[in-house]
């Protein structure tokens, strides 16, 4: 670790630039940093965990089948450390949430330097919506939980019970919350890549009927058990999200200096850039000088 001691001699530069072992004593110090967080979250969560697993376990409290074993909401669970690793996996989940703001500014604060005005002044934009497009997924897929678990228990064989595993019903409920969090950045994706000047809108809305296809598909493929009702409720948000990006990427290149565009000619075809531009050759014959040597 002497390596990544820091040296007193170092002067900081103005322009944000520094040796690569500072880059690494930065990285471990945010590393550190952001871990410290991550577990002080993490004794929060344990603190809180009854409360927050009440919450989760709601969804399926509200359907019939909860009730089958003895009247009461109830999940089972089959090893004798089970339950410990599902009170430290909910904690874990919690201490993530409650440190989101320190990790995700050190994870900022170690990029900055390497951006220019512009690039800083979009991160901050792009960071400000991606939170709030997350949050508003996942708190989606929490309210449609209780009738997509009832759509799928309610397949049940007559004459069955159904003993849900504790572990088995929290991956659920993360794979739910995850998969609807992530599937609603989707579209700030499609705006940043326009922004950047990658995706062009006449590009997005020659594929627009395709995108809008995927989505359903990729609605039916992730959501688990693949129901109609989730996938609808994964697949319109999508839709409406991407919509609006299209938006966006019109107004935007609409403010922008007009170009011309070239996409119309073939491979084979010479776009004007190419044309040769240099004025034409004077076929008329050069005077010819006097000879000095003739009289």
């Amino acid at each position: 670790m002497a390596l990544l001691k820091r040296s007193s001699q170092t002067a900081p530069d103005p322009e944000g630039r520094m040796p690569l072992m500072d880059h690494l004593r930065e990285l471990r110090n945010r590393l550190l940093i952001a871990l410290a967080a991550v577990v002080v979250g993490v004794i929060i969560g344990w603190i809180f965990f009854d409360p927050v697993w009440e919450t989760l376990k709601a969804p399926y409290c509200e359907t019939v089948q909860s009730r089958q074993l003895n009247g009461q909401c109830s999940l089972t669970y089959s090893g004798i450390f089970q339950s410990f690793f599902i009170t430290l996996k909910v904690s874990l989940m919690i201490g993530l949430v409650v440190a989101s703001p320190v990790w995700l500014y050190q994870i900022w604060a170690f990029v900055t330097p390497a951006l220019y005005r512009t690039e800083k002044r979009y991160s901050i934009a792009f960071l400000g919506l991606a939170v709030p497009l997350f949050v508003f997924g996942a708190a989606l897929a929490y309210f449609i939980m209780d009738t997509s678990l009832g759509i799928l228990l309610g397949f049940s064989l007559e004459g069955t019970v159904a003993t849900i595993g504790i572990d088995d019903y929290l991956d659920y409920v993360l794979i739910m919350l995850l998969i609807f969090g992530v599937s609603f950045e989707l579209p700030l994706i499609l705006v940043f890549l326009n922004v950047i000047g990658v995706l062009s809108y006449t590009t997005v809305k020659k594929h627009r009927r395709m995108v809008v296809f995927v989505m359903f598909v990729f609605g039916a493929v992730v959501t688990p058990g693949g129901e109609p009702l989730t996938m609808m409720a994964l697949a319109a948000p999508m839709i409406a999200l991407y919509f609006l990006a299209e938006l966006f990427m019109y107004l935007r290149e609409k403010r922008m200096p007009a170009t011309e565009d070239f996409s119309h000619l073939s491979d084979d075809e010479a776009s004007p850039l190419m044309e040769d531009t240099a004025p034409p050759e004077d076929d008329t014959p050069l005077e010819e000088e006097p000879d000095p040597g003739k009289r």
